[in-house]
């Protein structure tokens, strides 16, 4: 396939460098956003790889030729996907891409929050740290519950990495049949059994209309007295101000959150002052491994797209049962 035919793919951020020489083989780059313009270069495209920037009527509206959007991460609640199946486009997610890291990450925060260890290395840093040893006070995990908001791809393996450290783990999820559930592992009838027996809490949902919002006051309620909560799922699906209040009453131990609402908390906000919580800036994925695995397979989504081939993690697959020809289809074959 000569460079003229090439199809033009947009890259919201900048293609890994690793992997440039393989991507301007296959397509004419175009890209990345800029922040005067978050669509920069986009016009031109026939199939956009995005990370979380929002896109919707008006990034559709600037690439009329565009036939898939190909999400770097497992969450596509910033995609119209309604629009994009007006218009035709096929929507994809990488949902295996980000799991391992975003795991790994989830029970990171678990341990840094259990283990007091903010409050520690502040007690070092403000030189206060002398016979600190009788002041300080963790958590234990061996033997404790680990109950689990979801049970899809990151929380199994967040479930496998908790039973390695000796935790009994439970989840909650109501469109998980009974004979889906792992030997070893406990399914709990309804979210507030689950928080009422857990001693840490890990979301692991998608956000939609239906779990916006999920945990509030009544929830956090419900959990046990000095638990541990952790949000590496979305933002939206926690009311910041009751965990605020869950945390300030003394109900709960600590928070460890990857998520939050609005990204990136301003500076001054009150969960970042906090000694127990840790707050991460939606960084959970974002390994060299983690990054490089979503990029290769939306890469690989938006060019079986643009190919003519179906391509994996359909999130609208009515649209490709509609019309599953494509403008590049056949090209150089």
């Amino acid at each position: 396939m000569s460079a003229a035919t090439l199809p033009p793919v947009w890259f919201e951020r900048p293609v890994l460098a690793e992997l440039a020489a393989s991507v301007a083989a296959r397509c004419t780059i175009l890209g990345p956003a800029t922040g005067d313009d978050p669509f920069a270069g986009l016009g031109t495209a026939i199939a956009a790889v995005v990370g979380a920037a929002p896109y919707g009527d008006t990034a559709m509206e600037r690439a009329p030729g565009l036939v898939v959007i190909a999400r770097t991460g497992i969450g596509y609640d910033a995609i119209d996907v309604a629009a994009a199946t007006r218009r035709g486009i096929l929507v994809c997610n990488t949902p295996d891409g980000p799991t391992i890291s975003t795991a790994e990450h989830a029970v990171t925060l678990m341990l840094l929050v259990a283990k007091n260890v903010k409050a520690a290395e502040g007690a070092l840093r403000a030189g206060s740290a002398a016979g600190y040893y009788s002041r300080h006070d963790g958590i234990e995990l061996d033997g404790k519950v680990l109950g689990l908001v979801g049970f899809g791809r990151i929380a199994r393996h967040v479930a496998r990495i908790a039973a390695g450290l000796g935790m009994r783990v439970a989840t909650f999820d109501p469109y998980l049949p009974a004979s889906a559930v792992p030997a070893g592992i406990d399914r709990a009838d309804s979210l507030d059994a689950l928080l009422a027996g857990a001693d840490v809490v890990s979301v692991h949902v998608p956000l939609t209309d239906e779990s916006r919002g999920l945990f509030g006051a009544a929830q956090f309620a419900a959990m046990k007295p000095g638990a541990v909560f952790i949000n590496t799922a979305r933002g939206g699906l926690v009311d910041q101000g009751a965990l605020l209040g869950a945390l300030d009453a003394g109900h709960l131990f600590g928070a460890g959150l990857d998520v939050t609402s609005p990204e990136p908390l301003p500076p001054g906000h009150p969960l970042l002052g906090r000694d127990d919580v840790v707050v991460t800036p939606h960084v959970a994925s974002a390994t060299a491994d983690g990054k490089a695995r979503v990029f290769r397979v939306a890469f690989e989504a938006a060019m079986a797209a643009v190919e003519g081939r179906r391509p994996e993690h359909l999130v609208n697959p009515e649209v490709w049962e509609r019309n599953a020809s494509a403008p590049y289809a056949g090209v150089g074959k």
